[in-house]
């Protein structure tokens, strides 16, 4: 049995080590009465973590980053990045830290990282705290979008800490365990090419290989074949989040990592009704990062992470720019190969569809969903049944019955399969309404709303007899919907 003076965890640091340009050693600010709040005991287990450790006293510690395993190394990671467009050269994490890297038992290598953790050299003014309501939302919707297939960095734990932080109100802190493939960024990248410092440049690619594409350490062009790597994997990521509804909100380049991953859930949410232009966040006003903008902000950070990269890519920048430029082209055939795909699949039709038949039908379903306007979830969810033979809870949905007639009968001749479509078409997202009632019960001290959701999003395609409301869209009372980033 461990004893709860046991450190049953041991934290390596390689991104310390190997580039200690990128790294502010730190410790964390002193939780004075931590609770927790949440422990994701399935993610715990995958890690080789003891959970019932993890609730002892030295557990809670080691989640604040107030008594790191021995041996560790936590520091603060340096990276740059564009903020809605708008270049600062150190940005860096300004209240989190990495605490190091786990091994996990099936020889995966994962950051164990913290949000909340205090004030650090890059808070630029900021307390470095966090409050329990965004540090929640980081873990509920993270554990849905891992459910829904979609990669996502991973919520291990939230612990109250006792403080009181001032926000707009005064409200009870927290810290946030996170896990991540790693923590590297386009940021990460944009930083060290501000160095002028290629030697720096081209050791933190070589982490970023080692770490995500081992494999690429022997091609002809290793660099090259990073900058492909994340180009498709960044494709692959925004179309799934296209196809589910979701809207990230704040894409900076620092938000953006090397990985795939998606990270950092601050003004995020889903869509309810179906409309390219939605913006939660508060502080985007202009629609930079609406829904129906992210394949282009996507491409656009790329296109500074390739600008990072040029030294690298050739040895004459006029040949690394021309590279540059043909591999950045093609993020828009690997985003629409997958959005095709993804779609197909949602609509349940076989491969082999033609193009053109396929683009007809969804041009104009989405039109039809826009005009009307339409639950995004709810009507793929219910598509099935049409599949079925049972067109009316789609039908229902729309104000233009000429319209969505037409249409299902157009679709239901290309024979679509209700079973695959019910393995790709959630019942569950985590609604906006559902989820701001559970941070504000969860804010006044009452988790109980905020389990539930948690349990129902993990297992999204599975319809739950009694939580029917979680399947529904908010009521006409809940009004437009604002988030925060959460800082």
């Amino acid at each position: 049995m461990t004893s709860t003076s046991a450190r049953p965890i041991a934290l390596a640091h390689r991104f310390a080590d190997e580039l200690p340009e990128l790294a502010l050693s730190w410790r964390a600010d002193e939780a004075p009465e931590p609770r927790l709040l949440a422990l994701n005991e399935v993610l715990a287990a995958d890690l080789g973590l003891d959970a019932a450790w993890l609730r002892t006293d030295d557990g809670l510690r080691l989640l604040t980053g107030e008594r790191p395993p021995e041996g560790a190394a936590p520091v603060a990671q340096a990276y740059a990045g564009h903020q809605f467009g708008n270049y600062s050269p150190r940005l860096g994490d300004g209240r989190a830290l990495l605490l190091g890297e786990l091994a996990t038992p099936d020889g995966r290598v994962v950051d164990l990282h913290l949000k909340g953790s205090g004030r650090t050299p890059f808070s630029r003014g900021g307390d470095g705290l966090a409050v329990v309501g965004p540090m929640l939302r980081e873990f509920v919707i993270s554990e849905a979008m891992h459910g829904l297939g979609i990669p996502t960095t991973r919520a291990l734990a939230v612990v109250g800490t006792g403080r009181v932080v001032e926000r707009e109100t005064y409200q009870p802190g927290a810290v946030l365990a996170r896990v991540a493939s790693s923590h590297l960024r386009v940021g990460s990248f944009q930083y060290a090419r501000a160095t002028d410092d290629l030697a720096l440049l081209r050791r933190l690619a070589d982490v970023a290989i080692a770490r995500h594409d081992p494999d690429l350490a022997d091609a002809d062009h290793p660099y090259r074949a990073l900058f492909e790597a994340v180009v498709a994997r960044q494709a692959r990521l925004v179309a799934r989040w296209m196809l589910v509804g979701f809207v990230h909100g704040v894409m900076n380049t620092d938000n953006m990592t090397i990985s795939g991953e998606t990270i950092d859930y601050g003004p995020c949410a889903f869509l309810d009704v179906f409309d390219p232009r939605t913006v939660f966040s508060s502080i985007d006003t202009g629609g930079r990062y609406a829904y129906g903008n992210q394949p282009a902000a996507a491409q656009w950070n790329l296109a500074r992470f390739a600008e990072a990269l040029l030294p690298l890519l050739a040895d004459d920048q006029d040949a690394a720019v021309a590279y540059a430029v043909e591999a950045l082209n093609g993020f828009a055939e690997q985003y629409n190969l997958a959005w095709t795909q993804g779609m197909r699949a949602k609509l349940g039709l076989p491969e082999g569809l033609a193009a053109d038949v396929l683009d007809g039908l969804v041009q104009e379903l989405f039109a039809l969903l826009q005009a009307n306007p339409v639950d995004f979830t709810g009507f793929f969810r219910r598509l099935a049944d049409a599949a079925r033979g049972d067109r009316e809870p789609a039908r229902a949905l729309f104000l233009d019955l000429a319209g969505i007639d037409g249409w299902l009968e157009r679709w239901a001749a290309l024979a679509p399969d209700a079973v695959a479509m019910d393995r790709v078409n959630p019942v569950h997202i985590p609604r906006n309404h559902l989820v701001e009632a559970a941070l504000a019960a969860a804010t006044d001290g009452d988790l109980g709303p905020f389990e539930e959701l948690v349990a129902v999003v993990r297992d999204p395609f599975t319809p739950r007899l009694g939580l029917e409301r979680y399947a529904e869209p908010a009521p006409d009372d809940f009004g437009r919907y604002t988030t925060f980033c959460g800082t």
